[in-house]
């Protein structure tokens, strides 16, 4: 009865050390999988905050063109009404 309770723990102990195994190896799959992620946060991180050409670096340069833009389309508008101004009056004047 011995020899059969030996070989139980026998077979018990193998099939502890392989369930052991296939935890450790699940867990390595999980650091690894957990490495790439920071590696891809970090990379997220800095396209996000990069201050030469991060995103929000990318925005504060849009925000200023189109504050540019927009001021020239005011200066442009401003002339333009002032030249149809300037031609109704002559018109008149002459006329």
């Amino acid at each position: 009865m011995e020899g059969l309770d030996v070989n139980q723990i026998h077979r018990d102990l193998v099939d502890l050390n392989s369930k052991l195994q296939r935890m450790v190896d699940v867990i390595e799959v999980v650091k690894d999988r957990q490495e790439m992620m920071a590696d891809d946060i970090a990379k997220i991180k800095n396209a996000v905050y990069n201050p030469d050409e991060g995103i929000y670096a990318r925005l504060r340069e849009l925000e200023g063109w189109k504050q540019t833009t927009s001021k020239i389309m005011w200066i442009f508008a401003t002339s333009l009404i002032g030249l149809v101004t300037a031609m109704l009056l002559s018109d008149v004047l002459r006329g």
